[in-house]
């Protein structure tokens, strides 16, 4: 039998190579846009967008009323919602964003098995969570800021009193916005990378949330009723909103929207180290799961 080799028109390559940062920034982006559902059919668009618009609502609603109120001369508006308890009255709204678009980024790659392909190419595997966990970072971050940056800008245009106040506050409200999606992007790409399934992966990561809020409600509240305020309060570093909103009242001076106040004394410095263990155990967990998944 005789071999025949056909021409089909394939060229080599002979311009710069972009090498790895490029590669990185290219994987970042990719997988920011997919976290929004862009590139992606209209569908996948539906929840990132609602979700988004419906966290844009109370900030567009307070600075609406604190308009009228100023403009009808009631006194000094003040913003309805402060900066900082944003996004622990939001919360629900941010579990749900994490829970769908979480395994987005990470059970995608793994259901149909592309990571070795990524590997072939001059991209390490801790190059590809740091690009992932990025991504993931920046969209919630995107989530949480636009919202708490609108009750600023609505602060400026009803020329409210104490600017420089309103000025400090949304800056540290900002800064707890990046500890949150740190914390959560954490969480929720941990969870959602031990299965392939989208769907598994939504249920898990809100099962996380439900599990950890409601466990650390009930503990605090059978704590509250015996007197042991110690323990409510410490109990509330297990639920990752109670835990950051601790960090900020520590660390950020702002005022405690979670249930319970953080310890005092050592319990700030404690959450804030739970923080950071949280982030690095992610990002290793993560190392180690696609790090065998692109062995595969």
């Amino acid at each position: 039998m005789t071999s025949v080799i056909h021409d089909i028109g394939y060229r080599h390559y002979d311009g710069p190579r972009l090498g790895r940062a490029y590669a990185v920034r290219s994987l970042f982006t990719h997988n920011l846009r997919a976290a929004y559902g862009l590139g992606r059919p209209a569908k996948a668009k539906i929840m990132p967008f609602l979700l988004f618009t419906i966290m844009l609502l109370p900030a567009a609603i307070s600075v609406a009323i604190t308009a009228l109120a100023s403009s009808l001369g009631n006194g000094q508006p003040v913003n309805l919602i402060r900066y900082s308890a944003y996004a622990v009255y939001l919360q629900p709204l941010i579990a749900i964003f994490l829970a769908a678009q979480a395994p987005v980024l990470a059970s995608r790659d793994l259901r149909f098995h592309v990571t070795p392909l990524y590997f072939s190419r001059p991209l390490s595997r801790l190059d590809y969570v740091l690009a992932k966990y990025g991504a993931l970072t920046t969209a919630l971050f995107i989530l949480l800021g636009t919202p708490v940056t609108i009750l600023f800008i609505g602060a400026l245009a009803t020329k409210q009193k104490h600017l420089g106040t309103h000025t400090l506050d949304w800056a540290g409200a900002v800064v707890g916005c990046l500890m949150f999606a740190l914390v959560l992007a954490a969480i929720g790409l941990v969870v959602a990378a031990f299965t392939p399934r989208r769907g598994f992966g939504v249920t898990a990561v809100m099962a996380v949330y439900l599990i950890s809020t409601a466990a650390v409600g009930s503990i605090q509240g059978i704590a509250e009723t015996q007197t042991k305020f110690g323990v409510a309060r410490w109990a509330g570093m297990f639920t990752p909103f109670n835990l950051v909103d601790d960090v900020q009242v520590w660390a950020l001076g702002a005022k405690s929207s979670s249930p319970e106040p953080p310890p005092s004394g050592l319990g700030g410095p404690v959450f804030a180290l739970v923080c950071v263990a949280v982030v690095v155990g992610g990002l290793a967990i993560l190392y180690q799961r696609f790090r065998r998944a692109g062995a595969q």
